[in-house]
């Protein structure tokens, strides 16, 4: 008798242990994602960790989508993108958010920021050659001269 409790007693602490470490791997739980890219064909899914990153989440797709040979090439850098929750409203996710906290969405959008261009030198100078030619215009028109400064 006393040996069949003791082998009960270990049998309990090892399925406690086992519990125990489900307990642990719960905190960390992995799920299945699907993340649409603008323009292209179809879904990327891959699977991340509850605690990652948005920025890492990011930079993972770019690097699965380019390893794919998908098309229109997006890049590699994760900076120039926004991940946005499918369902849900029209605000991008913070990179330095987590991806488990993206209010239980596991379907995304990955969009391409939206460049504004700066004013340059080319393009002063192509505003500079509308100027002059509705100037031309006039001039010949109405046969008397604009004076530029």
């Amino acid at each position: 008798m006393m040996k069949r409790n003791s082998l009960n007693e270990r049998i309990m602490a090892q399925m406690n242990k086992k519990r125990s470490g489900d307990n642990k791997n719960a905190k960390n739980s992995r799920f299945l994602i699907t993340i649409n890219v603008l323009g292209s064909a179809g879904p990327i899914r891959f699977v991340v960790n509850e605690d990652d990153l948005v920025s890492a989440v990011i930079d993972t797709a770019l690097k699965s989508y380019a390893r794919e040979g998908r098309l229109p090439v997006l890049g590699s850098d994760a900076n120039n993108f926004l991940l946005y929750t499918a369902n849900a409203g029209s605000d991008a996710l913070s990179p330095s958010e987590k991806i488990g906290m993206s209010q239980g969405g596991r379907s995304f959008v990955l969009c391409k920021k939206a460049v504004h261009p700066q004013k340059s030198e080319g393009r002063s100078e192509m505003i500079a050659q509308k100027n002059s030619r509705w100037k031309a215009w006039l001039n010949k028109s109405f046969s008397f001269k604009i004076l530029t400064h």
